[in-house]
């Protein structure tokens, strides 16, 4: 049976998913990973408050693929027990993993923009990032020891397991970003990183930091774009290209997949791990950031601009991310999909797909996120001391730059969410 290894779900894309901080200059407010929407003409008050807010309405288009990308996770995660001897689902999952996770991540560091480690986003990084990367990490280690009797299975902070890879690499991201805006040629950096880690086999499994190297140019080239961009993707002209391109990569895909090492796509190994030459490792690198970004601007390029019956389910991705990973185990686990062979069939591959794309939905709805929110949004107002006003008092700069641009509009904690993690 296919298994991914060690991987990641996007999402992305992140309290929710990969969420971001908000240019407090576009007047959107700042946030870490997936955050209420602002009521218009509200604004938080009291001492704890956080003195960037700003009262502004949710983008529907960033909230709409949050929810398509993680729905896209889910449903890939659900394949891969059954996709094995169908070579149309295994093309359908390669492509799906091509720009799934990079979407999410992309979306990440667009709403990364504006992070300069000031005390209120420092605290919204621990309590929307670290906490719930904690708690879920935990969590999944023990559902393994006791739903998979591996009583030996270790609970380890610095090796992340599963899904919550994400997490560990988001925090790691988001700490950075003052570092990469203050290069000059940030996503070059980030490339040459990036195919240094894809030959570096001995960088070891500490805070996966092969994925972290390896998916960084795409958080590097979210805080890199501008509102304009996302309207740019948006024109029909490039919602028709975006028929062809995928079409391309579908063909691709199909006749790629017998002869592609699906490992490149998750990238968590180094060429030599792949059991390629080490000079393989640059290449795809540099072929899939090419490959994947042009499928991410075809996947934005649909995504719906007005509100859905789906759009308020973006600000849930978080959850859904997060727990769906238990029903995909736990189907493993109870050898579901052994004691019914005919899943693996065109019918039950349609029956899978359709049960994982509506498992996911309700997880990602506001009764979900409410239960959850002690652990993926606690306030945690005990463990920080308040502000002072000069702690509190905006920075001013000499103008504005690649984080302080105008928004679009976009009231969000997050945009960030995730993809296939560690087994």
């Amino acid at each position: 049976m296919f298994q991914a290894p060690h991987t990641d779900e996007t999402s992305p894309l992140p309290r929710a998913f990969p969420a971001a901080e908000v240019d407090p200059a576009a007047g959107t407010r700042p946030s870490t990973v997936a955050d209420t929407p602002v009521p218009s003409g509200q604004r938080p008050a009291g001492p704890d408050a956080d003195p960037h807010a700003a009262s502004t309405t949710r983008d529907a288009f960033f909230d709409n693929a949050k929810y398509l990308a993680i729905v896209l996770v889910a449903v890939a995660h659900f394949w891969e027990p059954v996709m094995e001897g169908s070579r149309a689902t295994r093309a359908l999952y390669l492509v799906i993993y091509a720009f799934h996770m990079p979407a999410f991540i992309l979306i990440s560091g667009y709403f990364s923009r504006s992070f300069a480690a000031r005390p209120h986003q420092i605290r919204r990084l621990l309590t929307g990032v670290a906490v719930p990367y904690v708690v879920f990490e935990v969590a999944y280690s023990l559902f393994k020891r006791y739903a998979d009797d591996s009583p030996d299975q270790p609970i380890s902070l610095l090796d992340p397991w599963y899904l919550t890879w994400f997490l560990a690499a988001l925090f790691i991201w988001r700490l950075t970003t003052p570092l990469w805006r203050s290069l000059r040629y940030p996503l070059t950096v980030a490339l040459v990183l990036a195919s240094l880690a894809s030959l570096t086999p001995g960088i070891g499994a500490d805070l996966n930091l092969q994925r972290v190297l390896q998916f960084a140019p795409y958080f590097v080239l979210g805080l890199l774009l501008r509102p304009e961009h996302f309207q740019l993707v948006r024109r029909r002209e490039v919602r028709l290209l975006a028929v062809p391109l995928f079409a391309g990569a579908l063909v691709f895909a199909y006749w790629a997949g017998p002869r592609i090492a699906s490992g490149w796509l998750y990238h968590s190994s180094s060429a030599q791990q792949l059991d390629f030459p080490w000079w393989a490792g640059p290449v795809m690198t540099f072929a899939l950031f090419g490959c994947s970004s042009l499928l991410t601007a075809g996947f934005l390029a649909w995504v719906p601009r007005r509100r859905t019956w789906f759009t308020a389910l973006g600000a849930g991705t978080i959850c859904g991310y997060l727990l769906h990973g238990f029903l995909v185990q736990g189907a493993e686990y109870g050898g579901l999909f052994d004691t019914y062979p005919w899943l693996s069939g065109p019918a039950g591959k349609v029956a899978v797909t359709v049960v994982a794309a509506a498992a996911v939905t309700v997880l990602c709805t506001p009764p979900v996120r409410r239960l959850l929110r002690c652990v993926t949004e606690p306030e945690m107002r005990w463990a920080f001391r308040r502000q002072t006003e000069a702690e509190a008092r905006p920075e001013t700069g000499p103008g504005p730059g690649p984080g302080t641009e105008k928004g679009p509009g976009v009231s969000d904690r997050a945009a960030d969410a995730p993809s296939r993690t560690s087994r």
